[in-house]
Parts: C-alpha cells; sequence; structure tokens
C-alpha cells in the first residue's frame, strides 16, 4: 500500500514512530521518537511540521544528536577540531586523518531557535559584549562559556579576511576569552585583470592562479597544525580520497536537490531540504552517516516520485530562497501560505559543486575556497541565484535577512535588482528573528502577498 506524504505534528510523530516500532521499523543507534529531544531543551520541535517518512525522521535524530557523537568521538581516543567560518573547506581536510572528528561551532546560531531562547545563550553574549547588532552567530560565545552544546575542540581554526565581518568580530571575542585559534586568510575574489593567469573555479566563477596560490599556502598552514595534532603526516593520496568522499556526499544532494525541487508534486518539503542541505558542509560529525541519511532519503523521493504522491496544490508558487532562515518555523509557514521550495542558496553553494579531482589536491581545496559566494562580489552570487532560478523554474524570490548580520544591509536589495533585472521576477526580503513567533502575523501576510503576486502574474501571460 502506498503511504501518502503528511507534514506532522511533534506529538503526530510520536504516535507514527509507535506505529512504525510495531511493525518491525529498524533504526540506528542514535534513533528514537523525535520528542526524546524535548528533555534536551528543543522546545521549538514542538512548533514544527515534520514530513513523515523514516527517511526524514532519520535526518532530524542525525541532526539533533551531533553532540553526543563528539563526546563519544572523544571518549574514544579521538582529536576534536573546530573549523570556524570556512564552510566546507578544513572539515575535508580533518577527516582525511582516521584520528580526527570536524565539527562547526558556527552551528550554535540555531540553538536560539531550537530551544527558543532558553539556553540564554545570547544573554552570555550580550555580556560579553557582543549584542544583538550582530549576527546570532554570536550564540557561539555562550555556547563555549557554558561547554554545555558541544565539547570544548582540541583545536579551532577560522577563515579571515574577505569573510563576515560579525564572524570575525566573534571570533575574535573568543581569542580574547583564552581560546586559540589558528587563522587562515582568504583574499577577496576578483575577476583576472590582463595579463593575470584565470582559474575557473568549481561553480563557474573566475579568480586569479595568484591568489589560488595564496589561498594553497595558507591551506598548507593548516594542514601542518592538524598533522600536529594526528602525530602524523597525511598524504596525497589520503586527502584525495577525502575529497572523492566529499564528491560522494555532493553528488548525492545534487541529485536530491535536482529531484525534490523539479518534482510535481513535491516529494520533499522545504524544511527537510534545509537540514539535509546543511549536512553537506559539516557532516553532523559523521561523513559516512551523512551519506546513508542523504541515500535514505532519495530512496524515498524516488518512490514517492514513480508513485505521483506529495506535498501541495499543483498552483503552489514556485519560490527560491536565499540564505538560512534564523527560525525553522519560516519554511512551514511559506507553505502554509500556498508556495513551496524549488530552489535555494543558502549561503554555501561552494560546499554543494565538485572538487575537481584532476589536479593537485591541496590546489582543489583552495580553488574551492575560493568559490564561497561570501567571498566576492555579491553581484556574482546574484548572478548565480538567476542562473539556478531558470534551472529550476522558479517563479519568486525571498531573500531572508540575517537579524544583525553585517552582509544583509545590501545584498538583498543588489540581488532583487539583479533579479529583477534579468527576469522580472518578484523579489521578497524578509528578516526573521531566531524565534520569530512575535512577527508571525506581519510574515505571514508578506508571504501570503507574494504568492497572491505571483498567481495575478500567472493570469496577465
Amino acid at each position: 500500500m502506498i503511504e501518502l506524504p503528511k507534514q506532522l505534528t511533534l506529538a503526530e510523530w510520536d504516535a507514527r514512530y509507535q506505529s512504525l516500532k510495531a511493525a518491525g521499523h529498524r533504526e540506528p543507534p542514535y534513533g528514537g521518537p523525535l520528542s526524546r529531544h524535548l528533555e534536551d531543551g528543543d522546545y521549538r520541535l514542538q512548533r514544527l511540521t515534520f514530513d513523515n517518512a523514516p527517511a526524514s525522521l532519520r535526518l532530524w535524530n542525525f541532526l539533533l544528536t551531533e553532540e553526543e557523537r563528539l563526546r563519544h568521538a572523544r571518549a574514544a581516543g579521538k582529536k576534536l577540531v573546530g573549523t570556524m567560518k570556512d564552510l566546507g573547506t578544513v572539515p575535508i581536510m580533518a577527516y582525511a586523518f582516521d584520528e580526527i572528528v570536524a565539527f562547526y561551532p558556527d552551528g550554535a546560531w540555531w540553538i536560539p531557535c531550537v530551544m527558543e531562547l532558553s539556553a540564554g545563550l545570547l544573554d552570555i553574549a550580550d555580556a560579553m559584549g557582543v549584542d544583538q547588532s550582530f549576527c546570532p552567530v554570536r550564540a557561539m560565545i555562550g555556547a563555549f562559556v557554558t561547554q554545555a552544546h558541544f565539547p570544548l575542540p582540541d583545536l579551532l581554526t577560522c577563515s579571515v579576511g574577505a569573510v563576515c565581518d560579525d564572524f570575525s568580530a566573534i571570533a575574535q571575542r573568543l581569542s580574547g576569552l583564552g581560546h586559540s585559534i589558528h587563522w587562515w586568510e582568504i583574499p577577496h575574489r576578483r575577476a583576472p585583470e590582463q595579463g593575470e593567469d584565470p582559474v575557473v573555479l568549481p561553480g563557474g566563477f573566475a579568480a586569479t592562479a595568484s591568489d589560488v596560490a595564496f589561498v594553497k599556502r595558507e591551506l598548507d598552514r593548516i594542514l601542518s597544525v592538524l598533522e600536529t595534532l594526528a602525530s602524523r603526516k597525511l598524504s596525497d593520496d589520503a586527502l584525495s580520497h577525502s575529497i572523492r568522499t566529499a564528491n560522494d556526499v555532493r553528488m548525492a544532494m545534487a541529485r536530491l536537490r535536482r529531484d525534490v525541487f523539479t518534482a510535481d508534486p513535491c516529494p520533499l518539503p522545504g524544511l527537510e531540504m534545509l537540514i539535509v542541505e546543511m549536512l553537506a558542509i559539516h557532516y553532523c560529525s559523521d561523513r559516512e552517516e551523512t551519506l546513508q541519511v542523504i541515500y535514505d532519503l532519495i530512496k524515498e523521493v524516488d518512490q514517492r516520485r514513480r508513485t505521483g504522491v506529495g506535498y501541495f496544490a499543483k498552483d503552489a508558487v514556485r519560490v527560491f530562497w536565499v540564505n538560512p532562515v534564523a527560525d525553522l518555523r519560516a519554511m512551514n509557514l511559506l507553505e502554509e501560505m500556498g508556495g513551496r521550495i524549488c530552489g535555494t542558496e543558502y549561503l554555501f553553494t561552494h560546499a554543494l559543486d565538485p572538487i575537481p579531482t584532476d589536479i593537485d589536491p591541496m590546489t582543489a581545496l583552495a580553488q574551492m575556497a575560493l568559490a564561497d559566494p561570501m567571498v566576492g562580489a555579491t553581484q556574482d552570487r546574484a548572478h548565480r541565484i538567476v542562473r539556478d532560478i531558470v534551472q529550476f523554474g522558479c517563479e519568486a524570490v525571498i531573500v531572508s535577512k540575517i537579524p544583525g548580520a553585517s552582509h544583509c544591509a545590501l545584498e538583498g536589495g543588489i540581488i532583487a535588482d539583479v533579479v529583477s533585472g534579468q527576469l522580472e521576477m518578484p523579489v521578497l526580503e524578509i528578516e526573521v528573528p531566531p524565534v520569530s513567533d512575535p512577527v508571525r502575523s506581519s510574515l505571514k501576510t508578506r508571504l501570503e502577498a507574494l504568492v497572491e503576486t505571483v498567481k495575478r502574474r500567472r493570469k496577465t501571460r
């Protein structure tokens, strides 16, 4: 019998979980009912709706048990590396060592949402002089102070230079609190001038060969630090294998995104797609299991596509979403208003692009780091967004500005101008706080207006 997709509340998922267990459902060691995470303070789960597939349950349980994996890894004698801000580069180097597990302390930026501000991390940041004029990633300071959300890493790395000003300031505050950080610099990506050797980066951006060489030297320094931590040298073969494994994750993610964004009806809601895309940059501290989680979702999506079942009305507006949203509930809200996610750009497209395997591995990683949309001109990023909008057939764009984030001050307007100018498509800028309940009514109205605007435009074409 075909099981129809349905979005469930937390209580409904618990009832479904009991039915699955009674029917012999098998799950990984980190499995269990979603509601158990309330004991850890993840109260926002009570406000969300979740896809009803066992593969989605596996995804959520995997996401919400990362701290346990990190503590088990340390107990097993592995070294923990916190890789801050590079969004996908240093973890590939770290996972080439069997002795090392990498994770992103940056992920603390979602804790105020998931725990509905109950952890007090933003209050701690305030007390440390990093107030609400900064991006919610300032919650990371509170996580380091309390040591309650991840074990303190044995090694910290952080990229600086052409990166978010907020994050640089927050990381420097951590350094001032006594946390030793190994910094590495990434320059502003620019197009080659006459006489300079050009390099086409993963994803299509252009850079200079001299900048690639500079970043490679910076990454070589970080590799030396990792080798010291692991007490051994890393071979090119081992690093190349790590790159190929990372590419396996990226190719699986590319297939999942394509199959979900282009299918009608929609086989997987936007909230689950947001969560699974985030795995590409940090693997939730287990790269092999990340791949299995994605494969499970691909299998579920394939079955739903074959049987023609899915979500939302046939006239659901196809939306391209820019920037990860501070409150996960906003993804549910868009769908309630008649939209569906058919394309995304969550600040890390370079972590979704295949890494070159036909060149020196460290040079390949340097190219990938420079392909970060955040280290170049916003116009470059906007043009790639336009390309993806066309590929996925989207009808509108939402730019979710991250509260306090320095890069959000102007980029939304630039992206809107490029998209509107090239595609004549409506663009909505919204700002969503970590807990959006106080602004839910106005947010709902703006999303509903966008949906209605697209539907009216359809009638005039």
